[in-house]
């Protein structure tokens, strides 16, 4: 699969439905960024009417791996990828269109090549940031992926 926001999102639609259905949607990626917006609506909101942070968390975690998946397949080797932790920090409600930016791909690569290179799991912390349509921050999230050749 090449990298494109559009084949992203048909994975999205085939593979991670939930959200697909809730709509999530990859907006732009290259090597070092990729932003996943997601629209506030009926069907992913919390009882505050407001997005519920599990869509919001969804939208940051695919802002991070996509940025992942996207240097695996550029290795060349067959590499597993899992989020081993999340730490996430909400700041103001979660309304209108939320843009998920994660500039972080010059710290994917490097890990890579290390789990290749010496064969042992790699572990690294990526960011995402969630803004709203004015650019205020709603919610920063932390994903410590680990990366590690397939036996």
């Amino acid at each position: 699969m090449s990298f494109t926001p559009g084949k992203l999102n048909v994975y999205l639609m085939t593979n991670l439905p939930s959200a697909w259905i809730t709509g999530v949607r990859v907006k732009q990626i290259d090597a070092d960024s990729c932003k996943v917006g997601v629209k506030h609506s009926w069907i992913n909101q919390n009882p505050f009417k407001s997005m519920y942070f599990a869509v919001q968390a969804m939208a940051a975690e695919l802002s991070t791996g996509a940025l992942v998946m996207q240097q695996i397949k550029a290795s060349n080797k067959m590499v597993s990828m899992l989020v081993a932790q999340n730490k996430a920090v909400f700041t103001k409600k979660a309304k209108g269109k939320i843009m998920f930016t994660s500039v972080d791909g010059h710290l994917v690569n490097q890990a890579i090549e290390n789990t290749i290179a010496t064969g042992q799991g790699q572990t690294f912390w990526m960011k995402s940031t969630g803004l709203n349509e004015t650019g205020e921050v709603v919610s920063e999230f932390d994903f410590e992926w680990t990366v590690k050749l397939k036996s």
